[in-house]
């Protein structure tokens, strides 16, 4: 696929996302990893929902922009992710309202940020990990994604929001979506005792999909009630 057409693409999947209300005003950002080890990167200051593929920002592997206006201040963020997992050729970063509002909840456990409340939840992000509050662009939160040592695709930026990776774009974008959808399930279940998945049901989606899941996640354990 040309880089043409993938500048398309991340346009026409932030557009997608904006409209639906997944990403206010100029918040959020999406990259694509490239063959060479560049990125293709949405622009700083740029709302998803009115990119320009013309001007989607092209880096080299080593960070510098060839092309294009320059690129988002999370470039950090997704510098770790790439580095922690080999296998993630997209990320996108979101404000969403009913995962920024969960990251805020006192109980929110930092090795499952949600309980298995579905199985397509598990099915696209595997689990989400938490990691604390750091200013947005802030090179620290590299780290604390590095030391979740790859073993999550789907973060939870305290009082910022998510950040996913995908095997490709699609994927990425679905993922997130499940994350938005089980935020606010677990919101609007929240203190109504509801039922989560089991362990044994963990297990069979495990088995039968040939899911990876955090060892946490595997536990079938979540969100403790409050």
């Amino acid at each position: 696929m040309s880089e043409s057409t993938l500048c398309e693409s991340i346009c026409r999947y932030g557009r997608s996302l904006f409209e639906r209300g997944l990403t206010p005003g100029s918040s959020g950002n999406i990259s694509l990893r490239l063959d060479d080890g560049g990125w293709l990167v949405t622009p700083t200051n740029a709302s998803l929902g009115f990119l320009d593929p013309a001007r989607i920002s092209r880096l080299d592997a080593t960070g510098r922009v060839v092309s294009g206006d320059t690129p988002t201040k999370e470039i950090p963020l997704h510098t770790a992710l790439y580095e922690s997992r080999a296998e993630a050729r997209a990320i996108v970063h979101l404000h969403s309202t009913h995962a920024v509002a969960v990251s805020m909840l006192p109980e929110i456990d930092p090795k499952a940020v949600l309980p298995p409340l579905t199985p397509y939840y598990l099915m696209r992000t595997g689990g989400t990990a938490l990691v604390p509050y750091y200013r947005p662009g802030d090179p620290g939160v590299a780290d604390a994604i590095r030391g979740l040592a790859g073993k999550y695709s789907s973060v939870l930026l305290a009082n910022h929001g998510p950040v996913v990776a995908g095997a490709s774009l699609e994927a990425a974008v679905f993922a997130t979506e499940e994350l938005e959808e089980t935020a606010k399930l677990y919101l609007l279940l929240r203190n109504l005792n509801p039922r989560y998945l089991s362990p044994a049901q963990v297990a069979d989606l495990v088995q039968h999909f040939g899911l990876t899941l955090p060892e946490h996640e595997g536990e079938g354990h979540g969100c403790a009630s409050s």
